[in-house]
């Protein structure tokens, strides 16, 4: 009888000790364009969003940090491969019929690959547009073991689809075809949770792609909805004069639907946490919260009404900061001190080394990405720091920006204009952009426009600059 006590006490010991030593999880929320200004604890006045605001006071709360670029394939591009814009496959939103968009190639290893490698359950959950369907570069073939969502970013605009897609099975949404029934958001973020729940005893990566707040403005009218549009008492909308965005149906107060979408984006967030916290995993467990891009204007959107961009300016596929920089939270509880503000100048090419390095993967690869560990450790002397971060953005005539300390610079129209020139502010004194002080600051300038030739590698099928066009038309 000793014996046999002796050894269940030993398997006990052992049994904890590899719980112990399980590699942490890593749960990534990229919220669909949200502004930085959209959500309560950056500032947000009219809209609620106490789950978000929460994980803030539990977590770090970032100031300064950027998303891939101003839209958002490219954006997600940066975020998977740990390179930015200047250097990825995929630059611009670019589709293909019927269902997908441009992919990345087959020799490109995404983080989701490199921790499925190395013993990490895999699943994203919303939408991807990094591949059409039939390509290698769908979510299964790109390091995702699960995926249940939207393949075509196109598609997702449409929040009662005829379809979404578990892994490579197309799921028929006929309930759909007689009325809106299914609304995606909800199917999409259920099946996350059960992810958690069927993987919270064993190390996991779980990519939270939602759709939600992206056009076409579209949400249950529940009481939330019904609160909002109470509070914010605006007129209904004509619905002969309504101009119909991609997939959407007539949405009579786009005010009051655009902040129930933040209001279920937020429950969605509490959710996770609570489940997090219900499976007693917390403290083995890494959440993010952020957004690919700033907010839209597409829909009936109305992102000044909310001050979306907060004080910055610009929106979604604008350069200028409303365009690209973003709420950034992480929580990770016993490991990040709770109730923190970090100015770490980082960007989403950031994460890919952070979740090699939480993982305790050691990789050689050649990335543009920094690990922001130290900081999330509470280690800021210990944490390298980025010589310059760069943008562009392949749409409008082409863009490009850079960020050298407190310098921001901004080209646009550089697709069409080879001496295109360099907008420059110093976001210290000016974070709204409203003085270009490039004519007072010509080292600075010289200075920029290396950090650009340096960043920006030509890619014949992301043509950017007039040089590189030749004959072709600008996309």
């Amino acid at each position: 009888m000793k014996r046999l006590i002796f050894f269940v006490i030993i398997f006990l010991l052992l049994a904890n000790f590899s719980f112990a030593q399980q590699k942490p999880n890593i749960i990534l929320i990229v919220a669909d364009d949200l502004g930085y200004g959209d959500v309560g604890c950056y500032g947000q006045q009219k809209i609620k969003t106490p789950s978000i605001d929460l994980l803030a006071k539990e977590g770090m709360q970032f100031s300064d940090f950027y998303a891939g670029t101003a839209v958002c394939a490219p954006s997600r591009a940066s975020l998977m491969t740990g390179m930015h814009t200047g250097h990825t496959d995929v630059r611009g939103n670019k589709s293909f019929k019927p269902e997908g968009q441009y992919p990345l190639a087959d020799s490109t290893i995404t983080i989701a690959q490199i921790l499925k490698n190395n013993g990490y359950a895999t699943g994203d959950f919303g939408k991807w547009g990094l591949g059409f369907v039939g390509s290698n570069s769908v979510p299964l073939k790109k390091g995702f073991e699960t995926f249940y969502g939207y393949n075509c970013q196109t598609l997702a605009h449409n929040y009662y689809p005829d379809h979404l897609w578990d892994n490579e099975t197309k799921v028929l949404l006929d309930a759909n075809k007689a009325g809106e029934t299914i609304y995606s958001a909800d199917l999409i973020h259920q099946k996350a949770l059960e992810f958690i729940k069927q993987k919270k005893n064993q190390p996991f990566f779980l990519f939270l792609s939602y759709t939600l707040p992206h056009a076409a403005l579209s949400v249950p009218h529940d009481a939330v909805y019904n609160q909002y549009v109470k509070m914010f008492n605006e007129s209904a909308l004509d619905e002969k004069k309504w101009k119909k965005f991609e997939g959407a149906s007539f949405e009579p107060y786009p005010h009051a639907a655009y902040a129930a979408m933040v209001s279920r984006l937020d429950k969605y967030v509490g959710d996770v946490m609570n489940a997090i916290k219900k499976s007693g995993i917390e403290k083995n467990t890494l959440i993010i919260f952020t957004s690919d891009n700033g907010p839209h204007r597409e829909g009936g959107n109305d992102p000044e009404f909310f001050n979306s961009s907060g004080i910055y300016k610009g929106i979604k596929r604008d350069l200028y900061e409303g365009g690209m920089r973003e709420p950034f939270i992480a929580k990770w509880e016993g490991t990040i001190k709770p109730g923190t503000k970090n100015n770490y100048v980082g960007a989403f090419w950031d994460l890919f080394p952070t979740f090699e390095e939480i993982a305790g993967i050691k990789s050689n690869k050649k990335i543009d990405g920094i690990s922001i560990l130290p900081t999330l450790t509470g280690n800021d002397k210990q944490q390298k720091q980025h010589e310059y971060l760069y943008w562009e953005f392949h749409e409008n005539n082409g863009r490009q920006a850079v960020r050298y300390g407190k310098w921001k610079g901004v080209k646009y129209n550089v697709s069409i204009n080879t001496n295109a020139p360099i907008e420059l502010y110093d976001l210290e004194k000016d974070p709204s952009e409203k003085n270009n002080i490039a004519s007072s600051h010509k080292d600075i300038i010289e200075k920029l426009e290396l950090f650009i030739q340096q960043a920006h590698q030509s890619n014949k099928d992301w043509p950017l600059l007039k040089q590189e066009l030749g004959d072709r038309k600008i996309e």
